[in-house]
């Protein structure tokens, strides 16, 4: 946990939803409408969006993250019993904005201060992490935003991870990859990087081949792993 340093380390780069924009709020600004189905809605929404992203990968039938967000909530709905009448559309665009975890602001603040490179690398479309970094006002503390769609395919394909060490001009190594996401850190650790996963939901430990190097149960504990005092 906190308190262990990471050597060598140049750049920070983080998966976007779940680990620095909180995909559930799109569902919880609609629990007056939603009630008891919000949480189940959002679960479901979540699951799919991910499968559909690993199955038309495998398919190699490729759609951009907004296309397949928007299959996920049909497929949710539909499956929960939740009548249209508009939360489609208000669903969707409330993913656009979604909120930021609290400490996000403050610890990409101290990562950049501290003298380290930050990225964002997302399954997200270019135009959705646009509309997402500039909502949460976390613009000014990021050096680039990658996109899968650069690559053509989803992570956790190696092909994506690439995309940061050719942004980065850096070998993986000197790379920080942070996900909340335990089989985009998995990935991460198997490509070359090495990894903080950001357990905010204490989850199982993933049987797959690669392991985090450091496990958190917030970001607020990674510029101490880096070596940053506060």
């Amino acid at each position: 946990m906190g308190g262990r340093i990471l050597d060598g380390i140049k750049a920070c780069v983080f998966d976007a939803y779940g680990t620095l924009f909180d995909f559930n709020s799109a569902a919880a600004h609609c629990r007056a409408d939603l009630g008891e189905k919000a949480d189940a809605l959002s679960k479901m929404w979540r699951e799919k969006q991910l499968q559909y992203t690993w199955l038309r990968s495998l398919m190699g039938r490729h759609r951009d993250f907004w296309g397949v967000t928007g299959d996920a909530l049909d497929f949710a709905m539909k499956s929960i019993g939740i009548g249209n009448d508009g939360m489609r559309d208000r669903l969707m665009n409330l993913y656009k904005t979604l909120d930021v975890f609290p400490e996000v602001p403050a610890v990409l603040e101290q990562l950049k201060t501290g003298g380290f490179k930050t990225a964002i690398l997302s399954n997200g479309s270019p135009e959705m992490l646009l509309s997402a970094v500039e909502g949460t006002g976390i613009a000014d503390w990021l050096d680039t935003v990658l996109s899968v769609e650069d690559a053509g395919i989803y992570k956790p394909h190696p092909t994506v991870y690439e995309l940061a060490v050719k942004s980065l001009s850096l070998e993986a190594k000197a790379i920080c990859f942070v996900s909340s996401n335990a089989w985009d850190a998995h990935g991460a650790s198997v490509f070359g990087f090495k990894v903080i996963w950001c357990n905010r939901y204490g989850q199982e430990k993933e049987m797959l081949p690669g392991a985090p190097d450091v496990e958190v149960s917030s970001l607020s504990e990674i510029p101490g792993i880096l070596g940053i005092k506060a």
